[in-house]
């Protein structure tokens, strides 16, 4: 049920004395993106009339039109915190139409919208929560951002050790003005590197408050005097930064994941959706860790995911599926990181888990012994350029992100992974240069 109409917006804005809007959208890459206007234009953005040049968008441009629309969904309609009281700024995150009216393929927000349809078709609705690492890092003396901190903070520590004590605060602060929930907030393993964790909301809900998070997350860092970066691994030796999705699956309001008759807790439609997801892992690790420094943070020794594989008891598999709490049975996926598009991340794994339970695949092996890797287990791609293989032979995953997304991911990775082995790096230059 909607939230909002287009009244109760009119008058918001005269009660709030906001002068500017923001209209925001997410390109394929998953960059949040924006149009602003005055209050004078209001009209026109609520009946969809705001246009702007597809051209000027990597992945947007079509045949046939030279334009697209955008389509504010009222119910996202916030005012920006930290901008100034009297004229104030408010945002809504916009849906991309073509001028037909229809929707526009390459929009994620869409793609997403289509999946949880597909879902509500056999009575499902999907619930995620993310647990979202990042870093704190120095500016420079021109303002620009570097890797370096003087932090030397850890797991959990407190202030004055966590150097990033009041701006994490900032942050969830706004981000509950902005109705986003932040469970917990805390400094995590790394000098300088930080958790939110966002609690669990419908599918859509969480991939508009995860781009909304990590705009307050770079806007308040700035305000510090600092960078905030989801970069998965901007240092080396060092753990990365990943982004922990957790998914539930509901019926008439019921989790039907949990079954107390099962040893863990899991009913089979949570099993067979966790393993729709592991069939479908290497293809998808494309949109999970879409760019070549995602790879840097996928080895071994750094707590981040290397195998295909699941566990109940042990932490560093791919997916840890689990029961504990009062929310019921629940799979935590582990590989994704703050590079990724989270509409497409969603996407893909509601419908590889609605595949799952289509068909009724059989659960593997739990990893619950412990054990990462062995001869016989199945790694994730280790490289962009496995990524983008696996990616091209699964039609599956391709049909559900469509062919404009799918075609523009292979195309624009392929192009990524070539430019970047171009470059001669500093390891390389200090290894072999006086010695070959």
């Amino acid at each position: 049920m909607a939230k909002y109409s287009k009244q109760d917006i009119l008058d918001l804005i005269e009660e709030e004395d906001i002068e500017f809007i923001r209209l925001q959208f997410t390109d394929i890459a998953g960059n949040l993106k924006n149009m602003a206007a005055t209050i004078d234009q209001i009209d026109k953005i609520l009946n969809g009339k705001c246009k702007f040049d597809c051209a000027a968008i990597d992945g947007f441009r079509g045949k046939g039109y030279e334009e697209l629309f955008l389509i504010p969904d009222l119910d996202t309609f916030v005012i920006f915190p930290w901008r100034p009281q009297h004229g104030k700024v408010a945002r809504f995150i916009c849906d991309v139409v073509k001028p037909d009216g229809t929707p526009f393929e390459g929009d994620s927000r869409y793609i997403l919208k289509r999946a949880i349809n597909q879902a509500k078709e056999m009575g499902f609705e999907l619930d995620v929560a993310i647990k979202s690492e990042f870093f704190l890092f120095d500016l420079d003396e021109n303002g620009e951002p570097t890797n370096h901190t003087t932090e030397k903070g850890g797991y959990f520590d407190i202030g004055p050790t966590d150097g990033g004590e009041n701006t994490r605060r900032d942050m969830v602060l706004y981000l509950a003005d902005m109705g986003i929930e932040v469970e917990s907030s805390y400094h995590s393993d790394e000098a300088a590197q930080h958790v939110l964790d966002l609690s669990h909301v419908d599918a859509l809900s969480m991939a508009d408050d995860i781009m909304t998070t990590r705009l307050v997350v770079r806007t308040v860092a700035r305000r510090h005097g600092c960078h905030g970066t989801f970069m998965p691994k901007p240092k080396e030796n060092v753990k990365g930064s990943g982004a922990h999705y957790t998914f539930s699956v509901c019926k008439d309001g019921k989790n039907i994941f949990s079954d107390s008759s099962d040893e863990l807790g899991v009913s089979k439609e949570g099993y067979q959706f966790m393993t729709g997801i592991l069939r479908h892992i290497a293809s998808m690790t494309l949109v999970n860790n879409p760019i070549v420094n995602s790879y840097k943070r996928l080895i071994p020794g750094y707590l981040a995911p290397i195998s295909v594989g699941w566990s109940s008891t042990n932490s560093s598999p791919l997916i840890r599926l689990t029961s504990v709490g009062g929310d019921g049975a629940r799979i935590v996926l582990r590989s994704p990181d703050g590079a990724a598009n989270p509409y497409l991340v969603i996407a893909a794994c509601l419908m590889a888990g609605l595949d799952g339970i289509r068909n009724q695949y059989e659960t593997p092996v739990s990893m619950d012994d412990g054990t990462e890797e062995n001869d016989t287990t199945e790694r994730l791609p280790r490289t962009l350029h496995e990524a983008v293989k696996y990616f091209k032979e699964d039609e599956f995953l391709q049909e559900a992100l469509g062919k404009h997304i799918s075609h523009h991911l292979i195309v624009t990775k392929d192009a990524e992974w070539d430019e970047y082995c171009k470059q001669v790096t500093k390891w390389e230059k200090e290894r072999y240069l006086g010695t070959v």
